[in-house]
């Protein structure tokens, strides 16, 4: 029998450890970003930014595209969400204490995502770019496919 998930908790404590590493940062999370930050933890599956502005509507009519995107910029900043290149997309990072190389498995059925790390895989990446010479400026390995569940 699997541990079934508790998302509440899983929400709490990264709003939880948000507010911890803003804090020890100096630099605020307003409500609008916490806002934003709970509604891409809702779930493990990448969110759009016009999704979000479509949730923060409903109860904040003055939300403009620019909160949202400010709100993201934000947090992807102090590394708390994760841009999803391929779809677009936001997910909330499980790790944001620190910066990491993550990889991030992409379930074409239901659009779960689960961010993983593998140290093989970027290393493997990093010694193809040192051998080739080419300067890496941003890394994201998304690898799309079907889950457990879908597949």
């Amino acid at each position: 029998m699997t541990k079934k998930h508790d998302h509440d908790a899983c929400i709490d404590d990264a709003l939880k450890r948000a507010e911890v590493i803003c804090a020890e940062r100096g630099v605020r999370l307003t409500d609008i970003r916490k806002t934003v930050l709970e509604m891409v933890w809702r779930g493990h599956i990448a969110v759009k930014a016009y999704d979000l502005l479509d949730q923060l509507s409903a109860s904040n009519r003055s939300a403009k595209p620019p909160t949202v995107y400010r709100a993201l910029e934000f947090l992807m900043e102090q590394g708390l969400v994760h841009k999803i290149e391929s779809l677009n997309a936001f997910i909330g990072c499980p790790h944001p204490e620190g910066n990491h190389l993550s990889q991030f498995l992409i379930c074409d059925g239901c659009g779960h995502v689960e961010e993983v790390q593998s140290s093989d895989l970027a290393d493997a990446i990093s010694d193809k770019t040192k051998q080739t010479g080419f300067v890496v400026n941003r890394q994201t390995v998304e690898i799309h496919g079907k889950c457990m569940q879908c597949a």
